[in-house]
């Protein structure tokens, strides 16, 4: 085997198996990673200087295909069922034999990286990948270390990516040829059959999910997180296309990160080293931030170009909704070195509300914050996925249970002490809909959302007067700086009031019904703070 690249004196892959590959290339620079991923036919520079890659069948996670190891360490633990399917261990390792055997004589990639920014909480990682672009995105993604750090670097998991190797559903135990399955035991998660790089991510955020509440007693969040001038740390939940990573990008706030931190008694920390936004329909204008970031270093996803040039074109969604940027988080001006802050003023709970239901705005009780919490709600719209045509909504406890090895509920009880004992101010911000639904409403201007979040941020918002919402039991502020005041009442900016009542009696009836598979473990407090549909007249 021939290897390049810094290494650590010692290192080898014949640890876990890799023992004839043909070249090892450890650790490139990002200059030397593109230039395989041309060479290799893999990609294009844009005129950014971003690498665009297409990641092939797959343009976004597969859940269905997503396994944990079932043995003594995750039996009485993990929370099995349709998100965390269980996995034989024989079976896991006669495919990993069959991986190792389709590597036999290739190329691979080796990056060793790390994960969380906080390091009494670090975890050494060896990605192994047949592709170099999915190794450049490991770079982009996880902490890099200092050549000083790779001398003498251990790795305590290790991730194999060939998305080049299919597995047999029959003989392997898959539900089809695509898989992406962890192994506690083993510490080691191994992807094939999808080139989607976001598979490499969330498998470590999954592993970070079942340690850091495990065994560290740290909660593990589905957040991005920033820090404002007077060092508060506010903290962002929300699925994806809730504008996470666009609310936390904030040119008067430094970002700590866009996704994935934990909360420790030490305050909040990164878990990664980069950013991995959606781009489509990007503009500069709206997100100054994540656009001037996409330059030498970034790979695009999917994207589409404008017709004979080199130009990405943000609003091309021919091949996926789900188009992407990665790039390390030093692409951004202000942020945390190190990406670690205090403990949590506010909290904001983000939902892109496609029915034009809830407020733009509103102020929880802890009651009301744990029971959104676990909720997890935000909804999807036409063209988001294959078969949508009309709003949906979309349920995911802790705005992550794709992600969530354990019961919902052991979040959500961390999350709940940890507001008691620090008196966090908590927001439900409706990033959707207003005056109708999707269809006929308007999406909420980010300008209002914007001055919304930096009216709480300052304070501004505990004074003003508030009004009670008639179903939901929200608090709405009846004014808020810079914000027209008639959009903060939904109902307002509705035409026909009835029509906004019948909506948010269906909409309450789904948050209802949504949480009747949680009732059993939560207290008088969570439940009394569910929707009441309102008697028609």
């Amino acid at each position: 085997m021939n290897n390049y690249g810094k290494k650590a004196e010692n290192a080898s892959l014949e640890s876990i198996g890799l023992t004839q590959i043909d070249n090892a290339f450890w650790n490139l620079t990002p200059a030397e990673l593109v230039e395989d991923v041309i060479i290799n036919g893999q990609g294009v520079l844009t005129d950014t200087g971003a690498i665009a890659i297409r990641t092939g069948e797959f343009t976004g996670r597969s859940p269905q295909d997503r396994f944990i190891v079932a043995d003594d360490k995750t039996n009485d633990h993990v929370w099995w069922g349709d998100i965390n399917k269980k996995f034989d261990a024989d079976k896991f390792d006669a495919l990993y034999n069959r991986m190792k055997a389709y590597l036999t004589n290739k190329d691979v990639y080796v990056r060793d990286c790390m994960a969380c920014a906080d390091e009494e909480y670090r975890l050494n990682l060896r990605v192994v990948t047949e592709f170099a672009w999915s190794n450049m995105f490991a770079s982009n993604m996880f902490l890099r270390p200092t050549d000083e750090e790779i001398k003498n670097f251990t790795p305590e998991w290790h991730v194999v990516c060939a998305p080049g190797f299919m597995a047999d559903a029959e003989l392997d135990g898959t539900r089809q040829h695509n898989y992406a399955i962890i192994n506690f035991t083993d510490k080691m998660i191994i992807i094939g059959g999808t080139g989607y790089t976001g598979e490499i991510k969330k498998g470590i955020f999954s592993v970070l999910n079942f340690v850091l509440p495990m065994e560290r007693d740290v909660l593990s969040m589905h957040c991005s997180s920033n820090v404002g001038k007077d060092g508060d740390t506010a903290v962002f939940f929300g699925l994806s296309g809730t504008g996470k990573t666009t609310l936390s990008s904030d040119e008067d706030r430094r970002l700590i990160g866009d996704d994935e931190h934990g909360w420790s008694k030490n305050g909040v920390f990164n878990f990664e080293g980069g950013c991995y936004a959606k781009t489509i329909d990007l503009s500069k204008e709206k997100e100054p931030q994540i656009w001037d970031a996409i330059k030498f270093g970034a790979i695009l996803e999917n994207i589409g170009f404008k017709e004979g040039t080199s130009t990405p074109d943000y609003h091309d969604s021919e091949i996926t909704q789900n188009t992407r940027v990665s790039y390390p988080i030093e692409h951004i001006d202000n942020i945390m070195v190190p990406s670690k802050g205090g403990i949590p003023t506010n909290i904001f709970f983000l939902t892109a509300d496609a029915f034009g239901v809830l407020p733009p705005i509103s102020k929880l009780t802890p009651g009301q914050a744990m029971y959104h919490f676990i909720s997890g709600y935000t909804a999807k719209v036409a063209g988001t996925e294959a078969g949508i045509t009309e709003p949906v909504t979309a349920f995911s406890a802790c705005f992550g249970a794709p992600f969530l090895p354990l019961h919902p509920t052991k979040y959500a009880e961390m999350l709940g002490k940890k507001m008691e004992e620090n008196n966090v101010r908590v927001w439900l911000i409706n990033t959707g809909w207003s005056g109708g639904a999707y269809g006929t409403g308007e999406r909420i201007s980010l300008k209002y959302t914007r001055a919304m979040i930096t009216s709480a941020l300052e304070g501004k918002l505990d004074n003003v007067d508030y009004t009670t919402h008639d179903i939901f039991g929200l608090a709405m502020p009846n004014s808020c700086d810079n914000v027209p005041s008639e959009i903060l009442n939904p109902k307002n900016t509705w035409a026909d009031k009835s029509a906004y009542d019948a909506k948010a009696n269906i909409l309450a009836g789904e948050f209802v019904k949504n949480f009747e598979q949680f009732e059993s473990a939560a207290n008088e407090e969570i439940m009394a703070a569910a929707p009441v549909a309102k008697a028609e007249a």
